[in-house]
């Protein structure tokens, strides 16, 4: 038999119990804690690559955004460059329109006009012959019978060369 401090039984058995601890401790420090360790780092590490790479890709995700925003603000001033190009094209073919509208309508007015002219001369031209005709008759009546062909036609150029043009349009 052995010692008795209190509760505990200082024997054999105490002893043995002691040593089947200290070698159960090794045993399982050996089998379970030491694979359960490197377990939990293995664990450990594959979480803290799990977190950094989403970080990384948060950053890169970042990066992405700020190239977004930078080629969205970038294309938003294109499409105003466009528009801006595009009224200012506008603006310079209404110009020529309108350029292209009051030559047309200069031309036109140039037409009126050697038109107008033509009539007047048309007009005078018919007058003169009008006027012609009636001196010829005024003549005749008033020389009938005294004055020969050549004389008369002389009579009747020279009253048409008073009153204006010599040669005759149509």
């Amino acid at each position: 038999m052995g010692l008795k401090l209190g509760l505990v039984e200082l024997n054999w058995s105490f002893v043995f119990q002691i040593v089947n601890t200290i070698i159960l401790f090794f045993i399982l420090k050996k089998l379970l804690f030491k694979p359960v360790s490197e377990f939990m780092e293995k664990r450990r590490a594959e979480i803290e690559g799990s977190i950094n790479e989403a970080q990384a890709k948060n950053e890169e995700a970042e990066k992405y955004k700020a190239e977004y925003i930078k080629k969205l603000e970038a294309s938003e001033e294109e499409g105003r460059q466009i528009v801006k190009e595009a009224a200012k094209r506008a603006e310079e073919r209404a110009n020529e329109i309108i350029k292209a509208a009051h030559k047309e309508a200069e031309e036109i007015k140039q037409r009126a006009n050697l038109e107008i002219e033509r009539e007047r001369k048309k007009a005078i031209n018919a007058l003169k012959d009008d006027i012609a005709s009636i001196a010829m008759l005024a003549a005749s009546k008033v020389i009938e019978e005294g004055i020969d062909e050549n004389k008369h036609n002389t009579l009747v150029r020279k009253f048409i060369d008073e009153v204006g043009e010599a040669r005759w349009q149509n």
